[in-house]
């Protein structure tokens, strides 16, 4: 059985606890390997070195430290075909998704590369007589980072360029349903002359979790995850005394108005609800058609399509998506599906039960298709996280607008229509933190940032884009005058620029 060991100071460190986590192969339900669990000594042990590496890489002038993330990038491209499969064996995504997966974060270290510009501060001459005001943003010290199971490579490298690039040591806790990646992502920043200590890689369950939220040397935490595990985050850090990231699980809206071209309509939303079974928090698993002929359109249609799709083994270059991650997740959709039915909804397409020849043993869901689903059913209120598309049908565009603004959760939404006034005023209004117009999936590219609202986000700070930057930094302010030997008379108020 193959042993995935944590990584601490530079290399692969095998734990003495003797807790382990079973790694599974969702194509054919089998185990494939065991992760190590941490308890507190060894996160300890994880963060004792990240401090001690942390201050050389912060004495290190941005950059340097920026060309070692260059060559960090260049080496997971290099690798690129090694890590889809990689991660596809534990995950289950296709691998052209994998792919995808690791691309997208290796576009938060291409901007984390611009780290030299990103922490400049800013300086004014002369705010008082003889007084300059300077300030500028230095690195926190050690920070962890928890990521979730549904992108073992892009949430890492979140993490990652941000933290690093900035001057801290990154402490990371992956997912510890797919681990491989985020441990083969720090070799290779081993190889591209990041310094030892500066990435620990730690695996475990909620016993390592909370040692990282209570260690007094963790200066802040970044997680992204479910909604309960994300206030619980957010509860401990700020007993804690700790910046935090906390973001959590989504109820992605679809509005589609009269106007919209179904055609792409239909194939935007055939990726969107059920590309890698459905287990994105940017998935799109609500439609909301606007209008009974709107609505009778887009669900003949969706029903015959999405009949069509291919459900095969991840290594599978025509699937469509695979299977997910889990046998236990696999149960939790399933039976979100039976909710569905007994709540009321029109099950159109049932995907409970999908069997895949040679493959019985997989974690593989058929596509799902709902109609007639209303608000106030818990299938619809909560996050199913599976290859389920919910219909719920509006009769104009104030109806569908309050849907994802009366929701739970506000992480994302999109509007498809030609009108423009419309898709303005409804970008301007609905209380969601991302919106697409015309665009299924809504994630800022990496010079922007990332974040919902609401139950997806317990936090005011986004992920990446400048907003990273400045959750993983401290500004420092300096208000500077340099005597000229007139030291005048002793003041006793407080000092004016005047």
């Amino acid at each position: 059985m193959r042993e995935i060991n944590h990584f601490i100071d530079g290399k692969s460190f095998t734990g003495s606890t003797g807790k382990f986590g079973d790694v599974y192969n969702p194509n054919t339900g089998e185990v494939q390997a065991r992760v190590q669990f941490a308890d507190e000594g060894e996160v300890a042990k994880a963060i004792e070195g990240a401090r001690k590496g942390q201050r050389a890489w912060a004495a290190m002038n941005p950059q340097r430290r920026a060309r070692v993330l260059m060559t960090f990038k260049t080496l997971v491209e290099n690798e690129m075909d090694s890590l889809a499969e990689l991660l596809s064996s534990e995950h289950g995504k296709v691998i052209a998704d994998a792919k995808g997966d690791i691309i997208r974060g290796l576009e938060v270290i291409e901007f984390a590369c611009g780290v030299p510009h990103l922490l400049k501060g800013e300086y004014t001459e002369s705010a008082g007589t003889g007084i300059d005001v300077y300030s500028m943003r230095q690195p926190l010290g050690v920070v962890a980072g928890i990521s979730p199971f549904n992108f073992p490579a892009m949430i890492p490298m979140w993490f990652m360029g941000m933290a690093i690039s900035t001057g801290n040591a990154l402490v990371l806790k992956p997912s510890e349903k797919d681990p491989s990646v985020p441990v083969r992502l720090a070799e290779l920043w081993m190889e591209a002359g990041l310094p030892e200590g500066v990435l620990q890689v730690v695996h475990g369950d909620k016993q390592a979790v909370d040692a990282l939220l209570t260690h007094d040397d963790i200066k802040a935490v970044s997680f992204v995850g479910s909604s309960d595990i994300a206030h619980y985050i957010a509860r401990t850090c700020t007993e804690h005394g700790k910046r935090f990231q906390a973001m959590g699980g989504a109820k992605n809206h679809g509005i589609i108005m009269p106007d919209a071209d179904m055609d792409q309509v239909v194939n935007d939303f055939l990726g969107a609800a059920f590309g890698s079974a459905g287990e994105r928090c940017m998935a799109l698993p609500v439609a909301v058609p606007v209008g009974r002929d709107t609505a009778e359109e887009f669900v003949g249609r969706m029903k015959d399509e999405a009949a069509k799709l291919r459900v095969g083994v991840s290594t599978d270059p025509d699937a469509h998506y695979g299977p997910v991650v889990s046998a236990a997740h696999k149960q939790r959709v399933e039976d979100y599906i039976t909710m569905g039915e007994k709540e009321g909804a029109d099950l159109l397409l049932d995907g409970r039960g999908f069997s895949l020849q040679g493959h019985e043993n997989g974690f593989f869901i058929g596509p799902t298709l709902f109609d007639n689903v209303k608000p106030g059913m818990q299938s619809y209120e909560e996050e199913i996280f599976g290859p389920v598309l919910q219909v719920v049908r509006a009769e104009n565009l104030d109806e569908a607008a309050h849907l994802p603004s009366d929701h739970q959760y506000g992480n994302g939404v999109a509007i498809f229509t030609r009108n423009g006034l419309a898709a303005r005023e409804f970008a301007s209004k609905v209380q969601v933190g991302m919106v697409g117009i015309n665009v299924p999936i809504p994630v800022p590219v990496a010079y922007h940032s990332f974040g919902g609202w609401k139950r997806s986000a317990f936090t005011d700070t986004n992920q990446y884009g400048t907003e990273g930057i400045r959750f993983f930094t401290k500004i420092k302010t300096v208000t500077q005058r340099w005597p000229t030997g007139d030291i005048g008379d002793q003041a006793f108020v407080i000092p004016t620029m005047q």
